[in-house]
């Protein structure tokens, strides 16, 4: 059992640390990096509030069967609900964090959020794979904990910018629920793809992991952005 949690934990932990690492000016109290992950973990039960409701009006089912199928289960049934909770456990936790003073804290608190959420999710897939757990759980440490990895950091640049910067980012309210699931669903609808017809597997795989490329060359161009932000805030000098 505890190799399985292992292996399902330690990619999120990873990525959560590597955040930590690049807040540089002002590192966050650790009982909040461990306070937002469990908060993250909450997420995957307020999740199913949102999907369990959707699928019983028929939004989505669960039965593949052709790539409308995998669009409706993406969008309705994981990256809606998913990125919805997300937000709302993220917002939850911030709106009352007297840490939440600097654009990449967002960023950081988003991931642990996001880390929380996604390795809760990698231990149900790993139990639930049987023997095979070694090979799905190396798969998704390279799929799936980064591409969370991703949608949190995207939402917490625009969480940020809504909370700092509404004036200059009217919009950025909307891309913090947006964009993540934007992400989501068409990660999701790639990946699920493969149900419908298995030989695109190759071109699935190689899709998947390009997006997951973008979205960790994505994630530290604008981390570096929030901190340059920051940087400037913290001298008195404004960036514009």
């Amino acid at each position: 059992m505890l190799p399985v949690i292992a292996l399902a934990v330690l990619p999120a932990l990873i990525l959560l640390y590597y955040v930590y690492q690049q807040d540089k000016l002002q590192r966050e109290p650790t009982r909040n990096l461990v306070k937002a992950f469990f908060y993250g973990c909450a997420s995957v039960f307020a999740s199913l509030l949102i999907s369990v409701p959707l699928m019983n009006l028929g939004f989505f089912t669960q039965e593949i069967h052709s790539f409308w199928d995998a669009f409706r289960c993406s969008f309705f049934g994981a990256a809606i609900p998913e990125e919805s909770a997300k937000l709302l456990l993220l917002w939850l936790f911030l709106r009352k964090c007297k840490d939440f003073d600097e654009r990449m804290d967002g960023i950081v608190y988003a991931v642990c959020v996001g880390m929380g959420f996604a390795a809760f999710e990698n231990i149900e897939y790993l139990f639930a794979s049987g023997s095979d757990w070694v090979t799905v759980g190396l798969s998704r440490s390279l799929t799936a904990i980064p591409a969370h990895f991703g949608f949190a950091v995207v939402m917490g640049y625009y969480f940020s910018l809504w909370y700092f910067d509404r004036y200059r980012a009217p919009l950025a309210g909307l891309k913090m629920w947006l964009f993540p699931v934007l992400g989501h669903g068409i990660y999701d609808w790639i990946a699920m793809s493969q149900q419908v017809n298995p030989e695109l597997s190759g071109a699935i795989a190689i899709a998947i992991l390009l997006l997951c490329f973008w979205l960790l060359k994505w994630a530290r161009k604008h981390m570096q952005k929030h901190l340059q932000t920051d940087s400037y805030t913290l001298t008195g000098i404004d960036e514009q």
